[in-house]
């Protein structure tokens, strides 16, 4: 019997969708302030100091945080100014220790010897196993703030698992990171 060549391609793209549909990826939540007019908004700049700088000082990755951010903001339009900015742009970052605890029921045997019979007999139980698997949440927050009223009007939040990954590969996660929270902001400088 011979498949037509137009079932294996869906089959294949049926596959490929399943596949994308598992991909795991930081869970995205916004929250927008209804009374903001952000068509009033045409310029940001960073809030100093960022919370993500908390110690005073910045580090490669919030360096790495805030040039995505204006990357992001430069690509709706907005325009960078220090001096007078309609929005004031904040990030924070932070790590949560983590557990999974998974309790899965297994048939089990018991063999003891029964004296009655003089043979050596196996029973059949349930238990539970459990497993515990630990692991590290980041979490990571854009604050855009009203410069004017001081005021919180949209805040995209991502959250994940995080992995021991090498600077390269951290730099990714953070601009692909930033770019898909990025993705839920749907204004644009000026724009009615």
């Amino acid at each position: 019997m011979r498949v037509p060549a137009g079932a294996i391609r869906l089959a294949l793209l049926l596959l490929v969708a399943l596949l994308a549909g598992c991909a795991t990826g930081p869970r995205i939540t916004t929250d927008t302030d209804p009374s903001a007019d952000f068509a009033s908004y045409r310029s940001f700049a960073f809030y100093e100091p960022l919370a993500v700088e908390t110690k005073g000082y910045s580090t490669p990755s919030s360096q790495r945080m805030k040039s995505a951010a204006r990357r992001e903001m430069e690509a709706r339009g907005y325009v960078y100014d220090e001096a007078k900015p309609d929005l004031l742009v904040n990030i924070n970052a932070y790590i949560n220790e983590r557990q999974d605890v998974i309790s899965t029921p297994q048939l089990q045997f018991r063999t003891y010897y029964n004296y009655r019979y003089n043979s050596y007999v196996q029973t059949a139980f349930w238990a539970d196993r459990t497993d515990v698997y630990n692991y590290s949440e980041g979490t990571m927050n854009i604050d855009l703030v009203d410069a004017l009223r001081k005021q919180l009007v949209w805040e995209g939040i991502a959250v994940g698992r995080m992995a021991n990954t090498k600077p390269a590969a951290r730099n990714t996660r953070i601009d692909s990171t930033i770019g898909e929270i990025f993705a839920q902001y749907p204004h644009r400088a000026g724009a009615q």
